[in-house]
This record gives C-alpha cells, sequence and structure tokens, in this order.
C-alpha cells in the first residue's frame, strides 16, 4: 500500500561558511498516511558520498537509499574512468540526472526525494540544492529543504551573516532545525551537524531528545 512508505517529513540545513559548508538534518521519520506516525527516531539524514562530499536527505526513505547507493557508485566509476576525484559539480549534476529521470518513470508509488549536497574541491566549498524534479541550484549562502524548512528559514534569514566562520555555522544550524522541531510535527528526536571543509566530511553536532516522562 503507498500509505505504508515510509516518509521524511524533515528539516534540513546547509550553510555557506567561510572555511566549508554545514549541514544539518533532524532525526525523525514519519509515514502511515494521516495522521502521522512517528516511525523512527533515530535516523541519520547526512550521508557522506565520498571523503569531501556529503548530503542531505528527504523525501520517500526507500528512494533516498536507491538514489545514494546509484550516486555513490556513479562517482566511483568516474573516478575510476578518469584517474580522479570527480568536482563537487560533476557529483551534483550526477545525482540532478539520476532525480530527473527517477521521478519522470512511469510508477503507481511517484519518486519524491530532494537532497542538499555540499562538497570541497580544488575550487573551493560549494552547496547545492536539489529539487525532485532534477533542478540543479548552486547555494550563495544558505537554505533549508522538507517540511519544516519555512520555520529554519526564518532563523536563516534573521541570523545569518556573511563570512560567517564554520563555528557560528555549526550553533546557527541547531539554532535553525530547533525551531523547526518545536513547530513542525514531522520534525524531531534531535540533531545532527556535519562540516564538510579541506579536512573532509565530519560530524561534529549531534544530540537526542528524550521525551521519555517517568514518575
Amino acid at each position: 500500500m503507498v500509505e505504508a512508505k515510509i516518509k521524511t517529513g524533515t528539516t534540513t540545513v546547509g550553510i555557506v561558511c567561510k572555511e566549508g559548508i554545514i549541514l544539518a538534518a533532524d532525526k525523525r521519520a514519519t509515514g502511515g498516511g494521516i495522521p502521522l506516525r512517528v516511525l523512527n527516531k533515530d535516523v541519520l539524514k547526512v550521508i557522506k558520498i565520498t571523503d569531501n562530499i556529503a548530503v542531505t536527505t528527504a523525501g520517500n526513505v526507500s528512494d533516498i537509499q536507491l538514489v545514494v547507493k546509484l550516486i555513490r557508485a556513479e562517482t566511483t566509476l568516474k573516478r575510476i574512468r578518469t584517474l580522479k576525484e570527480p568536482s563537487v559539480k560533476e557529483v551534483a549534476n550526477l545525482l540532478g540526472t539520476i532525480l530527473y529521470q527517477n521521478i519522470r518513470q512511469f510508477s503507481t508509488i511517484i519518486s519524491i526525494t530532494a537532497f542538499l549536497l555540499g562538497g570541497y574541491d580544488k575550487a573551493g566549498h560549494h552547496l547545492y540544492e536539489l529539487t525532485p524534479d532534477g533542478a540543479v541550484m548552486e547555494i550563495a549562502d544558505y537554505t533549508a529543504d522538507g517540511s519544516g524548512s519555512e520555520i529554519a528559514m526564518a532563523v536563516l534569514d534573521s541570523l545569518y551573516k556573511k563570512d560567517t566562520n564554520i563555528n557560528e555555522g555549526v550553533k546557527l544550524a541547531v539554532k535553525a532545525i530547533s525551531a523547526s522541531i518545536q513547530r513542525d510535527t514531522a520534525s524531531g528526536e534531535g540533531i545532527d551537524v556535519f562540516t564538510v571543509t579541506k579536512d573532509g566530511v565530519k560530524q561534529v553536532f549531534t544530540r537526542k531528545i528524550d521525551t521519555t516522562i517517568t514518575v
């Protein structure tokens, strides 16, 4: 049944900093039709693609898992064929092509997946937004995706500054995701934050929310 397909109503954030890219997301997976049910409370929605590229994920979980496998395979093949590391722009365009093809294939269940892609290469650091229809857009400052994105964007609009450093970016990402968790029912359970810099992809913050009540 379509309603049994797990979806990630979610909040993901990408921020451009002086030294690199911040990628952050909540940890809740929801699904089961209407009303939504919390199906998983510990989902990692920031995924490493290569040593210097990572993505945040939003959409149908099964489709996300397939697309991640495909982009990892395509990136590996490109590295083998060219004998060099693919640029962030090349990986973003490969991912956009996969999304474009997936959503246009006839299926009773439409493939809905969206990604924020952060990477570091010889040209510096880059942030891209990839929408379910395959559009690829480079982001100069910050962006958010998922069901709680409007709440997160309000925080980013208010507090983001040009030349933000990595430490400031991490704190801003936590504030943006935290605001969404408080108001978006499909986002919750905690926050994961990753940095993508010349030192590679690193998880720099993780926090789970304890909602257990005891007497």
